[in-house]
Order: C-alpha cells, then sequence, then structure tokens
C-alpha cells in the first residue's frame, strides 16, 4: 500500500478532512473534527486507528504486528503496520470500522449533517 492510496481512501470517507495538528510529520485524519486515523507522512510505517476494545484485543492476538496505539488510549487504539503483516484489505476494513466509530460518537446534529 502507498501513503497516496492510503490518503486518498481516507479522504474518501464522507466529510473526511486531514490535517497536521501536532507537528508536520504527523497526519490526521478526521470527521466531524476527531481523529479516526493518524500516520506519519514521512516515514509511512504504520497507522493508529480506533477499535472496539474486543476487537483490538482479537487483532493483537492474531497479528503479532498489531500492538496497543502508540501515544493513544491502548484499551480503543491500535497501531497497525504497513510491512506486510497485515493484510492491505484488513487494513482498510479497520479504517472504517475507526471511521464508522467516530462517526457514530459524533452528536446527533453533526451527523445528520455529515448525511445530507
Amino acid at each position: 500500500m502507498t501513503i497516496t492510496f492510503f490518503r486518498q481512501y481516507c479522504l474518501s470517507k464522507a466529510n473526511a478532512s486531514e490535517d497536521t495538528p501536532f507537528d508536520a510529520n504527523t497526519l490526521c485524519f478526521k470527521v466531524g473534527g476527531k481523529i479516526f486515523a493518524i500516520i506519519d507522512i514521512e516515514l509511512f510505517e504504520s497507522v493508529n486507528l480506533k477499535c472496539e476494545p474486543e476487537r483490538a484485543v482479537n487483532l493483537r492476538e492474531e497479528y503479532a504486528g498489531i500492538q496497543p496505539g502508540y501515544h493513544m488510549n491502548k484499551k480503543h487504539w491500535n497501531t497497525v503496520p504497513f510491512d506486510g503483516s497485515v493484510p492491505d484489505k484488513l487494513i482498510l476494513e479497520l479504517v472504517d470500522h475507526s471511521y464508522d466509530l467516530i462517526f457514530s460518537s459524533l452528536p446527533a446534529k453533526i451527523r445528520d449533517q455529515i448525511n445530507l
């Protein structure tokens, strides 16, 4: 997977945006102002994605490369590598899952505006 493809995939989500709120190398993808994915632009080694807690544990047990979220709440975030140890298809499914979790946590008024 390339950074270009990954970026385009994230931005294809309804009302998705991107910015670098922490530093010039840390790119965040957001929906409704809340982060659903974080990557390092320069290295593009992994992505931090929100995950339902039970699923997060199961993924860590199944894939040695998936670790608790780096600099994130370890219960709700995973760091997923782009080194081939996790299939690209699964990474994209996890992006969808993260986006859906964040979207569903938004206030109804914001969700309704996005769904227009």
